[in-house]
């Protein structure tokens, strides 16, 4: 099968990460999050996939110049203005040379999603589009999507308040369409899948979902990217056999090791951490550089980040090329990007630097 990725947003969000940088570019232990949605793509038999761009799209031709990453076959489509969502497929699908059956991913969603089964119940129902539900707490910040009996969906209800909305099951950003459901989208028309097909498709009674329970994340804010990076540290989801990079163990001196007493770090080839730099549950990528006597926990530090000596870092984020002085304190969900200007012993506390 064939796939759409769409990747065109500007990431605003992950700002400051995403200054120039598109999200699905950012690493998520040991790759981007872009591979890591074609592994699972490419897990279910989907070796070719179209890349709906609109934000910074030299930054993923320059990274795969031969058109192949983790084995998908890569084409591009570059809105030269936005499209919205369902007009990025249509001019996608256009610039593809796609007439087939195809699977739409969001980007910046990781999930252990089953797209095979999704396609199978997808044509079981001769639906025109299915959608891929999974539940959440609090729905208000996501298309709730009501089905009957027979899974044909009933409604489709965008970011209801928590008090209105009819169930918890949500749009997980997955779907399956057919070339006729492409094709109510006029070429070069701006609209979205959510707002605007999705609810076509339910008058014509075409619109079907199927609830999961697999695991799923919108990883495009800096509190759900550190998570997605614990969870694959964790082995809460599927983690790709095919990541470079060393999973380390480690649990505090004076305590008996076992699996319950470890935190465990992912240390990536070609990064450097000083032997007295203290590691729990953290993330460091490739060409990163941590100093001496560092205490780094629930963190990620990002490709080629240097963390100068006596730095202590919780919770948060530093971003690619970050230089950060000597002794300096991020803490609380803060993210630094590389353009911070930043003073030895700073202390940042729940903040994103530069704002």
């Amino acid at each position: 099968m064939k796939a759409v990725v769409l990747v065109g947003g500007e990431g605003s969000r992950l700002r400051p990460l995403t200054l120039d940088t598109p999200k699905q570019m950012l690493s998520v232990v040991g790759m981007t999050m872009l591979e890591r949605v074609l592994d699972h793509l490419y897990a279910h038999g989907i070796d070719e996939a179209v890349l709906s761009l609109g934000y910074r799209p030299d930054v993923f031709l320059n990274a795969y110049p031969d058109g192949i990453a983790r084995g998908v076959k890569l084409k591009y489509a570059v809105e030269s203005s936005p499209l919205d969502t369902a007009g990025a497929i249509r001019f996608a699908v256009e610039e593809a040379g796609f007439d087939e059956t195809i699977v739409v991913v969001n980007g910046d969603v990781l999930s252990d999603i089953n797209i095979t089964e999704l396609v199978e119940y997808h044509r079981s129902k001769s639906a025109e589009a299915t959608i891929s539900l999974v539940p959440v707490d609090n729905p208000s910040a996501f298309g709730v999507v009501p089905c009957d009996q027979n899974g044909r969906v009933i409604a489709f209800i965008e970011k209801p308040a928590i008090d209105q909305a009819p169930t918890n099951m949500i749009n997980a950003g997955v779907y399956v369409l057919e070339p006729s459901a492409v094709a109510r989208v006029a070429l070069g028309e701006q609209v979205s899948i959510e707002r605007w097909l999705f609810p076509r498709l339910v008058e014509a009674k075409s619109l079907y979902a199927k609830p999961s329970d697999a695991y799923w994340i919108d990883a495009g804010t800096p509190e759900s990217l550190l998570k997605a990076s614990m969870d694959i540290l964790y082995g809460k989801r599927m983690v790709s056999q095919r990541s470079e990079g060393l999973a380390m163990a480690t649990a505090d001196a004076n305590e008996e090791f076992d699996d319950s007493s470890a935190t465990w770090c992912f240390i990536a080839e070609g990064s450097v951490v000083s032997e007295s730099a203290v590691l729990r549950s953290c993330v460091v990528e490739r060409g990163a550089v941590v100093s001496s006597d560092c205490i780094i926990s629930s963190s990620v530090i990002m490709a080629g980040a240097q963390i100068g000596a006596g730095s202590v870092i919780e919770d948060s984020i530093i971003g690619q090329d970050v230089v950060l002085p000597e002794g300096a304190m991020v803490l609380g969900g803060s993210v630094v990007a590389r353009f911070a200007e930043l003073r030895p012993g700073c202390r940042i506390v729940g903040e994103r630097v530069p704002a």
